[in-house]
């Protein structure tokens, strides 16, 4: 296999591409925060953070970090134009209300149907940390997941059945990774894209899934 995975600049510029204008979004914490960093010019998308933020912008340049505006990550962040505060309790509602277009969620596990698995491994002395992801997998009305395709041992992360604890069922509508975007289907996994070199035979021994052809 003759490959080159996507950064993880790379994959959220892939995530970023297919949000719609006018979306109300929420980014996880770790990876997906870097989605504001490569949204589109001339697309409006209103980014919401689970600690009580409607309208974030990207990260601040070196020096103008300010660490009373932070996102849930506690990672400092901008508020664009228009930008508001609000108590977590009604960020909360905004979330299992129904009132989020997209989340973008990472993963431990997620299973060819959607089933998602996020905030344990469920190994001793594993700190579990679920946050809002069990509202927002759930209220928003897309999940999309982003991460690693492969664990640091090689193994797959998208796997027929969850063996961690999940998060939520059937919940998940897509998947990007390093090395290839996947839809999540009752049926099970359809292909999207994947990184040029690589093969859909390669992949499909990568997942040890087989995989729908892309429309």
């Amino acid at each position: 296999m003759s490959y080159t995975k996507r950064s993880k600049d790379e994959l959220a510029q892939r995530v970023a591409r297919d949000i719609h204008d006018g979306a109300y979004v929420n980014l996880g914490i770790g990876q997906p925060t870097l989605v504001a960093n490569h949204l589109p010019q001339g697309v409006e998308v209103i980014l919401h953070s689970e600690n009580g933020i409607l309208g974030m912008g990207p990260a601040p340049a070196a020096g103008d970090e300010d660490y009373d505006l932070i996102n849930a990550g506690k990672q400092p962040v901008t508020l664009l134009a228009g930008g508001a505060y609000f108590h977590h309790a009604d960020s909360f509602g905004m979330m299992r209300g129904g009132h989020l277009d997209i989340c973008v969620l990472g993963a431990f596990q997620v299973s060819a149907t959607g089933d998602l698995a996020n905030w344990s491994t469920g190994e001793p002395g594993a700190i579990p940390a679920v946050g809002g992801a069990m509202d927002l997998a759930t209220g928003a009305k897309q999940t999309w997941v982003m991460m690693d395709l492969l664990t640091k041992k090689g193994e797959s992360k998208v796997v027929a059945q969850c063996s961690y604890p999940l998060t939520g069922i059937g919940c998940v509508k897509r998947i990007y990774s390093d090395l290839a975007t996947f839809e999540c289907t009752p049926q099970g996994l359809r292909l999207i894209d994947m990184v040029s070199g690589l093969t859909q035979g390669e992949l499909e021994k990568l997942v040890g899934l087989p995989l729908a052809p892309a429309l």
